[in-house]
């Protein structure tokens, strides 16, 4: 592969989304090219549904390990479809979450083992790990409280609605993963304000792709 797989991880409520917005316009113009940007679940037709599945806040029955494979399956395709032809193409692909987020909410929220999600998601993507994987690290009770103050409550999805110790769980998998992997992961403080934690992000993928 000719390109560059980059991700970004975190908790609910660390703001990925926000930064990454913020962050994609100035890493192209630093890097005079243009950057492919997706997301997980989803990135592709096929996965898009396989989202709106997973997230229904009415699937209240779903099982964990059902879960598990979906968004498992929902990674494989996202992976045929975008991901794995744009780095054919040296492509720099940045996504909004990966492997790790299974690991952490399902393995280790949902309490099903990490172990076995991530061998799991070896199988479903071929062994593909990023290059890069930013972190941005907010306290449990943090996220929750930011989710809080900027969603509707009709907005919530299945996982927005998971009590403390559940997040709790995914954090401290994510610490633990970022331990584990230190030669991909950097970890930033999103407890900082915006424009700092968007700056470091900045800093860090121009340092990894220059």
């Amino acid at each position: 592969m000719a390109g560059r797989f980059i991700t970004f991880e975190g908790p609910d409520g660390a703001g990925k989304t926000s930064v990454l917005q913020a962050v994609l316009p100035q890493l192209e113009q630093a890097l005079d090219r243009s950057v492919v940007l997706t997301r997980e679940p989803g990135g592709a037709q096929i996965s898009e549904k396989i989202r709106d599945l997973i997230l229904d806040p009415e699937n209240t029955a779903m099982d964990a390990r059902t879960e598990a494979l979906l968004y498992a399956a929902s990674r494989r395709q996202h992976l045929v479809e975008k991901i794995l032809p744009a780095l054919a193409a040296d492509q720099v692909v940045v996504c909004d979450r990966f492997v790790d987020s299974s690991v952490a909410y399902q393995g280790a929220g949902r309490g099903i083992g990490e172990s076995a999600v991530l061998a799991m998601n070896q199988f479903a993507t071929a062994g593909l790990e990023p290059s890069l994987t930013i972190y941005l690290d907010v306290p449990a009770s943090v996220g929750i409280a930011r989710i809080k103050a900027h969603r509707q409550a009709t907005q919530y999805d299945r996982l927005d609605q998971e009590q403390l110790d559940f997040h709790e769980r995914v954090r401290a998998a994510y610490l633990r993963l970022a331990e584990a992997n230190p030669q991909r992961f950097v970890t930033i403080d999103a407890t900082q304000d915006f424009d700092t934690v968007v700056s470091q992000s900045l800093s860090q993928l121009l340092k990894h792709l220059q």
